[in-house]
């Protein structure tokens, strides 16, 4: 693992220093099994969508004040929307994956339409420390969220190439800090650390991973919180689990699976198991319930993921959107998407 420095993070990344980066491109040390046609899933998701995808009532939010936000105790978070998360930890504020805008899409005409609108505006919100990004996909990583973000934001930290992205979209470079795999950064007297995932990049179509996608770490305030990005499953979870658990908190992706993607994004017995190699005390689930990304309810991630902890014993937090949820303290949450339509 490597300790890196602020200065050293804010120079463009030198991509072919990464054992990550090879042949022009970054790559997972597996190659990620891809199934069906590329035309014959798009067609599907154009003409073949079953209906249940998409709620057909608006989802319950609590709404999010700047009031409510200086009144929440420290070691707390708000889920804002898919893997949006806000938290408050070391007294300041940090971001995960923000995507505040109408549709994650490359243009706000079409693509993948937010449930639910954000509990908070952007400008409601007070200042960041840190926004966490996991990747450059348009469900993660969204322009116009960012450049309204930088102006309150100290920090943007990043996997290789993504930090480029935000330089080239007019985030000064000085606020941002590209990390590698297992590279490690203290900030705002938290520490965070980029560790792995398998997934992939690209915000164009055809582009082969020109930027680096991640996991992290976050230690600070005496806790210890895994946030997953996006990520198929993977014995990196045991050897994060060896070198960081036990985590008070895992942030773990469960939704947006299907057959044809198995190793891209898990299905949700392998979220549980992720959990469990991560050595996690409690489980959040993120990735689901804002946008529909795939072919199967907006409902059954949740109800899989729930079933399968109250089977294995494993404690689970599903808040509500908008909902506040102590990372410290146990708390019972409800299962708010069996009371939306």
């Amino acid at each position: 693992m490597t300790t890196a420095t602020l200065s050293s993070c804010t120079t463009t990344a030198h991509y072919a220093d990464s054992p990550q980066y090879r042949d022009g491109a970054f790559r997972n040390p597996v190659q990620p099994k891809m199934r069906g046609n590329a035309f014959v899933m798009t067609w599907r998701f154009l003409f073949g969508k079953p209906k249940d995808t998409v709620p057909t009532a608006p989802l319950p939010v609590t709404a999010i004040t700047p009031d409510i936000l200086r009144a929440t105790p420290d070691g707390s978070l708000f889920r804002l929307g898919h893997s949006t998360v806000l938290l408050k930890l070391g007294d300041a504020f940090w971001l995960t994956d923000p995507v505040f805008s109408r549709r994650a899409s490359p243009m706000q005409w079409a693509g993948p339409e937010r449930f639910h609108p954000p509990p908070i505006s952007i400008a409601e919100l007070p200042p960041i420390e840190g926004v966490i990004l996991s990747h450059d996909h348009y469900d993660h990583l969204d322009k116009a969220a960012i450049l309204e973000l930088t102006p309150k934001t100290k920090y943007f930290l990043t996997p290789l190439g993504v930090g480029d992205l935000l330089v080239e979209w007019g985030v000064p470079a000085d606020k941002v800090l590209q990390l590698d795999w297992w590279d490690s950064i203290p900030v705002g007297g938290m520490r965070f650390t980029a560790t792995p995932a398998q997934h992939f990049s690209g915000r164009a179509p055809f582009a082969e991973n020109p930027t680096l996608w991640a996991s992290w770490v976050i230690e600070g305030a005496g806790l210890r919180v895994f946030f997953s990005g996006d990520t198929g499953y993977f014995d990196g979870f045991k050897a994060i689990g060896d070198k960081f658990g036990p985590f008070d908190l895992t942030l773990v992706e469960c939704g947006a699976y299907n057959q044809d993607w198995p190793d891209v994004h898990m299905q949700p017995e392998q979220t549980l198991q992720a959990h469990l190699d991560l050595r996690g005390k409690r489980l959040m689930p993120v990735h689901n319930g804002t946008f529909d990304l795939a072919f199967h309810g907006w409902r059954e991630p949740m109800d899989r993921i729930t079933a399968l902890a109250a089977a294995h014993g494993v404690e689970i937090a599903t808040p509500a959107i908008g909902q506040p949820l102590s990372v410290r303290e146990s708390a019972a949450t409800a299962a708010w998407w069996r009371t939306a339509r």
